[in-house]
């Protein structure tokens, strides 16, 4: 007996639930309707990567994240574009195998955050590049975490005798949230850097040029990447702590409309009311600022270090860590926590391979008077024993997970637990 045909979706229907990474808050659950995803799909496939025949995608991404699953399983569904898949975790043993697969397919499309390209970099000797053939990568997609200019060139420098253009490079800026994407740089431009003054954006919220800085120190100088527009009939507002959209240039949170965005979270209507108005404008819970229509991610709001009345973006405290030689890009969590004075203090968990406790020491001083002398401020850098930071299912740094690791084996009511590292 023949069953009746399905009757047809409809756009306000759930079409799936997608968890969260859990990168600074708990994981959520959050409802995408047929309409959101559909609309995403479109401006995505239409706008964004501008979807030609003869394209072909290769990704690695895992299937439960939204950049694995909507832009690399139901957009190629959505656009008949064909699609290899390696395995995540293959990639992270052997991330030449993502290389080889583009060459091996011709692939045009392919995504990865900063730390997929760095992986590569770190892997690869200058000889290996030889063997590749990466002059059909059009779209060289970079998100999911904050973007890390200097790491793309690095990979771009390596991979230049294989063809790789680094105009290729597209930063992209979304949220599950937001189905995926919010917004997409330009095709064929590459990475448009934005060089601040670190010390103008700290005290005033405020993205100054470094080309008006009078005396050009690059000491005081923080890069960010330009995300690009907002996808078409999608809104974004820069807002004060007021609520109060703010100019070009001002920082704030970053407030997101349109047809994409999800309808709430799963049988949580507190947490649905936290972020999302009824007039449906959506608090991202990233800062930011905006320049000539585009979006240019500084930091999420919780991430953010004040200390003593002044701003500090983890991402700068990690880098200076990052610099010395003898740790690793990715392994550094900067946050702060509360005395029991209740005052707000900096500290810095770094992952560190040298295992003398004298030189482990004079890395803790020497961090700690370069972060002195570079903003000002005193700060707690830890080694703890060797361990990795904590990540998201995604593969995102998790500073929350960190501080809460941190929190759970140290007695902040210890002064002499601020002035030296963990055994």
């Amino acid at each position: 007996e023949e069953r009746p045909a399905p009757p047809p979706l409809r756009a306000e229907e759930v079409a799936y639930i997608q968890y969260t990474s859990g990168t600074t808050r708990a994981v959520r659950g959050v409802v995408v309707t047929q309409r959101a995803l559909m609309s995403n799909l479109f401006a995505i496939l239409r706008h964004g990567i501008d979807v030609r025949p003869g394209d072909r995608a290769v990704s690695w991404l895992p299937f439960y994240h939204d950049m694995g699953f909507v832009g690399f399983v139901l957009s190629p569904m959505a656009s008949q574009v064909s699609v290899d898949y390696l395995g995540t975790a293959e990639f992270a043993k052997r991330p030449q195998l993502w290389l080889r697969l583009m060459t091996r397919t011709q692939a045009t499309i392919s995504f990865g955050p900063s730390f997929g390209y760095e992986l590569c970099t770190r892997r690869l000797r200058p000889a290996d590049a030889a063997q590749f053939d990466l002059s059909a990568w059009r779209v060289a997609g970079v998100g999911a975490e904050m973007i890390r200019p200097g790491l793309l060139e690095r990979f771009a420098d390596l991979l230049a005798p294989s063809g790789f253009s680094r105009r290729a490079f597209v930063a992209c800026y979304g949220m599950a949230e937001c189905s995926l994407a919010v917004s997409f740089a330009p095709l064929g431009a590459g990475i448009k850097v934005e060089r601040v003054d670190r010390h103008h954006l700290a005290e005033a919220s405020v993205a100054l040029p470094v080309d008006d800085l009078p005396d050009g120190d690059d000491s005081r100088v923080t890069t960010f990447v330009n995300c690009g527009v907002p996808l078409p009939d999608h809104e974004v507002e820069v807002r004060d702590d007021d609520g109060r959209p703010v100019p070009d240039r001002w920082c704030g949170t970053i407030f997101v409309r349109g047809p994409s965005v999800m309808s709430g979270y799963f049988e949580d209507p507190d947490a649905t009311k936290e972020v999302l108005a009824p007039d449906g404008w959506l608090d991202t819970g990233d800062l930011g600022y905006r320049v000539d229509g585009s979006i240019v991610i500084t930091g999420r709001k919780k991430d953010l270090l004040i200390i003593k009345g002044r701003n500090i973006w983890p991402q700068d405290l990690e880098a200076i860590a990052e610099q010395q030689p003898e740790v690793r890009t990715g392994a550094a969590a900067a946050f702060s926590v509360i005395s029991p004075l209740g005052e707000e203090l900096a500290v810095m968990v770094v992952q560190c391979r040298e295992s003398d406790p004298e030189k482990r020491t004079a890395i803790v001083r020497r961090l700690q008077s370069l972060i002195l002398e570079e903003f000002g401020i005193h700060c707690l850098v830890d080694l703890p024993p060797s361990r990795a930071l904590p990540r998201t299912s995604s593969g995102k740094l998790s500073r929350a997970g960190a501080r809460a690791q941190f929190l759970k084996s140290h007695d902040l009511g210890a002064p002499a637990s601020w002035q030296t590292s963990s055994p």
